[in-house]
């Protein structure tokens, strides 16, 4: 049985949350503060946490830094906050995706069974030495790029590009992280050399690169790899 940890303080929420999940078969531990919700994350070992931003005795961004200081396990905000800088700074903290309020029970479902799914396929990368989905097949070992069995020439850096994409497959990286893994540190602000190269990239990987399949855009926020 799965465990989420729900980090919220406002009781309704958190007794819709405890209720409805319980009947999809999760085991479930609450918070009603930032260092309860650390404390319950360090001790649980959960397979997922539900994480508000506003909550009583600290922000939920520092929770995300304390709990990424130790662990990979995913983290999907459900906040009021909507602005596109909230949602920017808590993606960068690396929380894996992003729920505003008032929210439908069925999209939440959805998007922690996908959290689930490819945070399983995300450890099983670390294994394995060949990442396929549908039609493309990465040999990592080798370096060797494939869809629908026709090997495709990459560059160095779009080949590094499409490697830290599917090293989190599913998660919406931002701008800046991806920029940082590629390019380096310096590169964060340069957005551009991105869009230019994830052009490129889909030039050569999508059926239809004005309709992509696998790399996808999180408009004003960052990209993710849809597995």
């Amino acid at each position: 049985m799965p465990v989420i940890v729900i980090i919220e303080d406002d009781p309704p929420i958190r007794r819709f949350l405890r209720t409805s999940l319980r009947t999809q078969d999760f085991a479930i531990c609450e918070a009603a503060t930032g260092k309860q919700g650390i404390i319950e994350a360090e001790v649980r070992k959960p397979d997922l946490v539900i994480l508000d931003l506003g909550l009583p005795d600290m922000d939920g961004v520092e929770v995300i830094n304390a709990i990424r200081a130790w662990s990979t396990v995913p983290i999907i905000i459900l906040s009021a906050r909507s602005n596109e800088e909230n949602k920017i700074q808590a993606l960068d903290a690396g929380a894996d995706d992003y729920l505003t309020k008032p929210f439908g029970f069925g999209e939440l479902l959805a998007r922690i069974r996908v959290a689930l799914r490819h945070s399983a396929q995300s450890g099983a990368l670390t294994n394995s030495e060949v990442f396929n989905s549908g039609e493309l097949t990465i040999d990592l070992h080798n370096r060797v790029v494939t869809v629908a069995d026709k090997e495709i020439h990459l560059t160095p850096i779009q080949y590094r590009l499409l490697t830290v994409l599917i090293k989190y497959p599913g998660k919406v990286l931002t701008h800046q992280q991806i920029l940082k893994e590629v390019w380096g540190p310096s590169y964060q602000e340069n957005a551009h050399y991105l869009r230019i190269y994830m052009s490129q990239l889909r030039q050569k990987l999508e059926a239809d690169p004005t309709q992509p399949k696998y790399l996808l855009t999180e408009s004003g926020v960052g990209y993710r790899f849809k597995a």
